[in-house]
């Protein structure tokens, strides 16, 4: 089906130019999302943002390690209570522990979502700049079956985003 649809949009717009050529581009998505520096800057900008958060985790994981090991060499000298007491502690951080790290598993996917978002945007304008810069009648992003190596533009997009 989109395929069809895809051959009668060529055809269309191959009759509507009459004798005159399609210029057709494509351009790798997954290339660009991997080489553009934004992609690196979107990265060390989030990694900066969680880390305070990620070694907070850090820090309640090895209390509760501490915690555990103070109850294993103790085992035998600690009363009912006290044992009881600090198994109690444990487990509360446990799961404190765990619930923060969910949140902040939670929190760096809706980061990384808004980021990708403005990566995109910025990709989108990218690919229509060059494409009319160089005059594309129709440029393809990702899904295509083959793409000659004549038509990816794919190396000028990320020029572009890099500045360069």
């Amino acid at each position: 089906m989109l395929k069809a649809l895809f051959i009668t949009i060529i055809m269309s717009m191959s009759i509507g130019l009459s004798a005159a050529e399609l210029k057709v581009g494509y351009v790798q998505v997954d290339k660009i999302l991997k080489e553009a520096p934004q992609t690196a800057e979107s990265g060390k900008k989030l990694e900066r943002e969680f880390s305070p958060r990620s070694l907070e985790l850090k820090k309640m994981q090895k209390q509760i390690a501490a915690i555990e090991s103070d109850l294993d060499k103790e085992a035998l000298t600690l009363s009912d209570s006290d044992r009881r007491s600090k198994q109690r502690k444990a487990s509360n951080l446990k799961i404190e522990f765990q619930r923060k790290q969910r949140e902040l598993r939670e929190d760096i996917n809706i980061r990384k979502n808004e980021e990708l978002s403005i990566l995109q945007d910025r990709i989108n304008d990218a690919v229509k700049t060059v494409s009319e810069a160089d005059n594309y009648d129709l440029v393809m992003y990702g899904g295509v079956a083959y793409a000659s190596t004549k038509i990816d533009i794919t190396d000028k997009v990320l020029k572009l985003l890099s500045g360069k």
